[in-house]
């Protein structure tokens, strides 16, 4: 069943101008100090759509986005369902500490009611940063969300380097990665969950040349929240 409320989001602050808008400029800030995101979608759609539901097993469209980055089959899932996209408006991966912007108007889709937002977060095996069926406020204003970390459940989180291919086992580590990770680690022993869940976060480990882990304890662990997202209004 599609949620209908702030979906893994926490409101922080409300300042509404009072006003009725259409036209909306979306802040991604990436909170965490060591990890990046990949490609965001950004996505506004009806509300009998949904990108992921926790407790539920992902689809292999969200398979994709949550193992290797690939957002394509979400987005064409979102514009098949009547949606507004917009896909990577950061232009490639999202560094710590880093905003990007999205913007978009449903003047003329007003059925597009509802926002969500995922993205994959590295150093992970199937880690996202995820807002799911958020309701658009219609007020002129600023609005301020939190959001989680979620694993897929769809790849066991041994934390060593490896594909980014769906259902192949370890973590893609694009350029930007490399030197923050480490190499030979014999994998943390974990399955898949099966579901989407709230993400315990990565363990990693102080060894860079070997350990159970190829993530840096010390560069790239994180704690939920992820994100900020700022909604202004105009």
């Amino acid at each position: 069943m599609p949620t209908k409320n702030i979906f893994g989001a926490v409101a922080l602050g409300l300042l509404s101008l009072g006003a009725s808008a259409a036209d909306y400029s979306i802040d991604v800030q990436n909170l965490t100090r060591g990890s990046y995101f990949t490609p965001l979608l950004v996505a506004a759609h009806p509300d009998s759509a949904q990108l992921f539901e926790a407790g539920q097993p992902a689809d292999s469209a969200l398979q994709v986005m949550a193992e290797g980055g690939d957002i394509s089959q979400l987005e064409g899932a979102v514009q098949a369902a009547g949606g507004i996209t917009v896909a990577n408006p950061a232009g490639g991966l999202l560094a710590p500490g880093m905003t990007t912007t999205a913007s978009f108007s449903n003047t003329d889709n007003m059925a597009s009611s509802q926002l969500s937002i995922v993205g994959m977060i590295l150093p992970s095996n199937d880690g996202f940063v995820g807002l799911g069926n958020l309701t658009l406020p219609t007020e002129a204003g600023t609005y301020v969300y939190e959001l989680n970390a979620y694993d897929a459940g769809t790849e066991g989180n041994d934390e060593i380097r490896g594909s980014g291919a769906a259902g192949m086992p370890g973590m893609p580590v694009p350029p930007p990665l490399d030197p923050l990770m480490g190499t030979n680690g014999t994998g943390i022993n974990a399955a898949a969950e099966g579901f989407v869940h709230i993400h315990r976060g990565v363990l990693g480990d102080l060894d860079a040349t070997g350990g159970t882990s190829d993530i840096d304890a010390s560069q790239s662990r994180w704690l939920n929240p992820v994100a900020r997202i700022t909604v202004t209004v105009n």
